[in-house]
């Protein structure tokens, strides 16, 4: 794990983009002095205040949701792939009110959010650039690669339109489109040390928001996936999740407030192991920024040489988690007894996600408000439990899942 926590090695993912590829053109992608900056100008947002400031929008979304399962009882049962897409309605849906806003009377009835689950899809064509990227980094910016341009056009014209209406409002609604104005208010971002300066342009911007939906909707659908998956195949976790649940909402006279969340002990404990199992990401990447020389075995690796790190390999080793196979939630009742070097959903190092609290806070209201109305069930399907074929995501088949009115 040296390199993930080697500032000198780990500041690039080693993932190559084009100078005129604007979406791509954030955090996720940056690398060095730029991403150190726009880091430092983004993390105020998740902070636990911030957090508790804009946690009223991932509430609304997750009640949407419910509301949403009400309206459409054919979404209640279906295979994993279907069930899929209506997480993943809720996780753009809370999202996009997140970055824009709540400009409609539910979250589920964003203009943005259809679009924006059409650019994050996975594709053939976005794999393909990927897979180009990762092997030679020259050959891609010779084909002048863009990962998102067809989606350039409308996404920077929706967050032009969002910032000049909030400007015009005056209205604090602490959310992403409030840090926009905040940060071309206070002018030019510079980072003195490095000689860098960049301009908080409508552009810029809208980059960052963007990185917000490629970086979260994927992880925070999968996480939730896994989760009632698990619950569904062993009921007296699922028990022990509702009890807790019912008796959160009536101490905070049924209202899922931020402070109940954090009692919801463990549902937590549930949802980390299921990042366990089934890690969003099943592999991180790393370029080493100078050469260098491994610890471990004294490995010598050279100035622009990838590491990889198989994630899910770390979350199955016996070594590091006992009875890897087992849904055990209570391994997390100690976490002190959980090496955060191999428990890596979210990554390690300074490269680690910005993001991950807020995703965990938008996973367990959803999962709460959802587990207030519903009981799960999965089935397992001829052969059992498979997985989609992806480069990198860990995304469970072969399931058929219900979800079943609470009485």
């Amino acid at each position: 794990m040296y390199p993930l926590l080697d500032s000198a090695l780990s500041l690039t993912r080693g993932v190559p983009i084009c100078d005129d590829d604007l979406l791509a053109d954030n955090i996720l992608f940056n690398n060095g002095a730029k991403w150190k900056l726009l880091r430092k100008k983004l993390t105020p947002l998740f902070t636990s205040a911030k957090l508790r400031n804009m946690y009223y929008i991932i509430d609304k979304s997750a009640q949407d949701f419910v509301e949403f399962l009400k309206l459409n009882p054919d979404k209640l049962k279906g295979e994993a792939h279907s069930i899929y897409d209506t997480i993943t309605h809720f996780n753009s849906a809370a999202i996009s009110a997140s970055v824009f806003g709540i400009e409609t009377k539910s979250t589920f009835e964003s203009p943005f959010r259809e679009m924006i689950v059409k650019a994050i899809k996975p594709s053939l064509d976005l794999n393909l650039k990927f897979a180009i990227g990762a092997i030679s980094e020259k050959l891609y910016k010779v084909l002048n690669l863009k990962l998102f341009n067809k989606h350039e056009s409308f996404f920077i014209g929706a967050m032009k339109k969002v910032i000049k209406n909030r400007k015009e409002e005056e209205i604090i609604r602490h959310d992403f489109a409030d840090l926009c104005v905040k940060l071309q208010k206070e002018g030019t971002m510079v980072d003195l040390d490095n000689n860098l300066s960049i301009e908080p342009t409508d552009e810029v911007l809208a980059a960052e928001a963007f990185f917000f939906f490629i970086a979260g909707i994927e992880p925070c659908t999968a996480s939730m996936f896994s989760t009632m998956m698990e619950m569904g195949r062993h009921p007296e976790i699922l028990k022990r999740v509702h009890e807790e649940v019912d008796a959160v909402f009536e101490k905070y006279n049924y209202q899922l407030t931020f402070d109940a969340i954090a009692e919801m002990d463990y549902l937590d404990r549930v949802l980390s192991e299921s990042l366990r199992m089934y890690p969003p990401l099943g592999l991180l990447s790393r370029k080493c920024m100078r050469d260098t020389v491994l610890p471990v075995g004294n490995v010598p690796v050279k100035k622009g040489v990838k590491v990889y790190f198989p994630v899910y390999d770390f979350h199955y080793d016996p070594k590091y988690h006992p009875n890897p196979e087992v849904f055990d939630p209570d391994r997390f009742l100690k976490e002190e007894e959980i090496n955060d070097l191999t428990y890596l959903p979210f990554g390690r190092g300074n490269r680690i996600c910005i993001g991950a609290r807020y995703a965990r806070l938008q996973v367990l209201s959803g999962l709460m408000h959802f587990l207030r109305h519903y009981t799960v069930k999965t089935h397992e399907l001829e052969g059992g439990i498979q997985y989609e074929r992806s480069p990198m995501l860990v995304r469970p088949k072969n399931i058929l899942i219900e979800f079943i009115p609470r009485s």
